[in-house]
């Protein structure tokens, strides 16, 4: 599945015209990492921060369709967890399943629910 992320473009005062928020970088990395066969339900983001760094929390919902689509989102399940993201002055500090659900009737189908952790790194 290939999203366009053009409307991810923001232009805020002080910024570069025209660059790319985190999120959209973020998930255009987790969609390339899925592969064509995940179809993305949600996405949410919420600010974290510690002592010395800050970020955000992103939670993202995928599905896979048919055998072939299962078989492609238990890949991206076992690559998840130890994937090096390059993402621009962002380290994704924690990637982790929160949820991985099959089910085959009435139709095959993976429903995964990951979160990540996004530190800026500057």
């Amino acid at each position: 599945m290939q999203i366009d992320l053009e409307m991810s473009r923001a232009v805020t005062p002080g910024s570069r015209r025209g660059a790319r928020r985190p999120w959209a970088q973020l998930l255009s990395a987790v969609l390339e990492l899925a592969g064509t066969s995940a179809e993305l339900l949600r996405h949410a983001e919420r600010p974290w921060s510690s002592v010395t760094f800050s970020g955000t929390r992103h939670t993202i919902a995928l599905t896979f369709a048919g055998t072939d689509g299962i078989a492609a989102g238990e890949r991206f399940l076992d690559a998840l967890p130890e994937h090096e993201f390059t993402l621009p002055r962002q380290i994704v500090a924690d990637a982790a399943v929160l949820s991985a659900e099959q089910e085959m009737v009435p139709h095959a189908r993976l429903a995964v629910e990951i979160e990540l952790l996004l530190v800026e790194d500057f």
